[in-house]
């Protein structure tokens, strides 16, 4: 009695595929060398593309080539810029490394007494659209000249949305951390008053009592001690952090400017 044949056991996909080379090896061997076999001229390998890269890492977070490109499209919206021309990359890029060291800061800190609500970001789009000049000109204050405006600097709404939640969550930050404990006293205010504000009125034009703009002065005087305590503390962070910055043309990079927001 013939003994019944077991069905042969699947091949694996790797192993048939080292059988099939395997036989293509042998027929190849075995044909006579008058036999042409026809070249097979594999097509041209097109050059890679590249879609992105990073440009620098700030404690293990990557700053990418295309988040510079936005920075720059993005800061047609920051008045802070009119005056210092066109946002270069290199600055665009202190500016990224200074928020995500101040962002990195407000998750380690408490992240939610620093988020922003819905009403402060609509009020800090609304300035925008109705005071940044760039805006004023294409008539931001309408939905189809803002919808222009968009367009035209290649910008989304929610894009714009997260840049504003970012930037007020920057300012709560700063806020909350280097605002309290500041006094400012009445001989400051009176100081600066007689020495910086009266200098700027011409004889015969009428000044402004000191009552009168004192709370104003107390503002700007507080906000000089803040941005003091946070260029500081800042400057620290950036010692003490890991920056890694790959591009080399961007390694020269000017540190960020007065006016420049992070």
């Amino acid at each position: 009695m013939t003994p019944r044949r077991q069905p042969r056991p699947q091949q694996q996909p790797a192993r048939a595929g080292r059988f099939a080379a395997l036989a293509m090896l042998i027929l190849f061997a075995a044909l006579p060398a008058s036999v042409p076999l026809r070249a097979q001229t594999p097509p041209p390998a097109s050059a890679p593309v590249v879609l992105d890269r990073v440009v620098a890492v700030v404690n293990n977070s990557a700053i990418l080539s295309s988040d510079l490109d936005e920075e720059v499209r993005l800061s047609v919206l920051d008045p802070g810029q009119a005056g210092h021309g066109l946002l270069t990359r290199p600055r665009a890029l202190e500016q990224l490394i200074a928020r995500t060291l101040i962002q990195q800061q407000i998750r380690q800190e408490d992240e939610r007494a620093a988020e922003p609500s819905k009403a402060e970001i609509d009020l800090r789009l609304a300035e925008i659209r109705n005071e940044v000049p760039a805006c004023v000109h294409r008539n931001c204050a309408s939905e189809a000249g803002w919808k222009a405006f968009l367009a035209d600097h290649d910008l989304t709404a929610e894009r714009v949305e997260t840049y504003l939640r970012h930037r007020v969550q920057i300012l709560r930050f700063i806020e909350l951390r280097f605002r309290q404990g500041i006094r400012i006293s009445p001989q400051e205010v009176e100081t600066y008053y007689r020495e910086n504000l009266l200098p700027q009125f011409t004889s015969g034009e009428t000044v402004p009592p000191l009552d009168q703009v004192s709370n104003r002065i107390e503002e700007i005087l507080l906000q000089q001690q803040v941005n003091i305590l946070f260029d500081g503390w800042l400057a620290n962070l950036r010692k003490q952090g890991e920056i890694e910055v790959l591009d080399p043309t961007l390694e020269s990079a000017p540190a960020v400017e007065k006016g420049d927001k992070p």
